[in-house]
């Protein structure tokens, strides 16, 4: 599938007049119903840009999305929430007999936060970088949960505006994304058969790469290299990472690596330098650096214990 240059929606405004809504209340915070939108997505393929940060709840899609360079096909009832952190593309493709999707979108320009404690603080939910397979899929008391907070929102937002307003809006935010962080680490714990999939593909893709000669050819394996091979996003692997075991992708295959390390120091007459460079190092001292942070020994010293 061809992708289109992306539409890049700067303002909030913006995207009220591309959906025919009215001009939002507050320049720098909205949330609209899909209902009222008189100017859907047309038939084919759109590609959009957002400058803000954006949650949506949706019903009722058959629509298919595709965050970077993964597809995604959505056909089911329950209630779907998406998070798009600024300046991320968001392709859609809707077919002929596509449904219009019910709910509801809010958006958040990074201004609106300016000053607050949730301006950086937002950074933290990795919910915000998953890709469009990794959505929450809310139970019927999560759903509750979660319109009832954007309700407040949507109270709040429309009143008159005093020095109150944005304390108790990005309060009210922020009580959202930490439910929304809440119900992700059930989706986890609820998922882990697919979880424990994702980690024994994970295991095998970094010992193939062990056990041949990629890493002396190609270098050690970026985090964003490894989840394109599983086909996940790099948040959405570190977030199974750590319910799993723990460790950041990183550790994980820093892990590895020294286990392979240990192997080939213990069992051959490789040098340290050899070693190192069929580990994808490009310095020895790099490796000897990550092997004596790991261990609390050099790799000699390692070594001499089996001499």
């Amino acid at each position: 599938m061809t992708t289109n240059v992306p539409l890049r929606i700067k303002t909030i405004a913006e995207f009220h007049a591309l959906r025919g809504l009215p001009r939002p209340k507050h320049p720098l915070i909205s949330i609209v119903n899909f209902d009222d939108v008189t100017k859907p997505a047309v038939k084919g393929q759109e590609s959009l840009l957002f400058e803000f940060y954006t949650i949506s709840l949706k019903w009722g899609m058959n629509h298919v999305y595709k965050y970077g360079q993964q597809e995604y096909a959505y056909d089911f009832n329950e209630g779907t929430m998406f998070f798009m952190a600024p300046n991320q593309v968001l392709n859609i493709r809707i077919a002929e007999d596509s449904k219009r999707p019910t709910g509801w979108m809010m958006m958040v320009h990074p201004d609106y936060l300016y000053g607050t404690s949730l301006a950086t603080a937002i950074k933290k939910y990795d919910f915000f970088d998953y890709s469009a397979n990794e959505a929450l899929l809310l139970s019927e008391d999560e759903e509750v949960k979660v319109n009832r907070i954007v309700q407040n929102i949507s109270q709040e937002h429309m009143e008159r505006i005093d020095t109150f307003s944005q304390p108790i809006i990005v309060s009210q935010l922020e009580t959202l994304l930490n439910y929304s962080d809440r119900f992700y680490q059930r989706q986890f714990i609820t998922r882990q058969k697919i979880n424990h999939e994702v980690l024994d593909s994970l295991e095998a893709i970094v010992n193939q790469m062990l056990d041949s000669d990629t890493l002396m050819l190609d270098g050690l394996p970026s985090v964003q290299h490894i989840a394109d091979a599983l086909n996940v996003s790099p948040a959405y692997l570190r977030g199974i990472l750590k319910q799993l075991t723990g460790q950041s992708t990183q550790q994980f295959i820093h892990e590895k690596l020294i286990e392979k390390a240990k192997e080939k120091l213990s069992t051959t007459s490789l040098s340290v330098s050899q070693i190192a460079y069929a580990l994808g190092f490009e310095q020895p001292q790099s490796f000897s650096r990550l092997f004596k942070n790991k261990t609390n020994q050099s790799p000699l010293e390692f070594r001499e214990r089996f001499n």
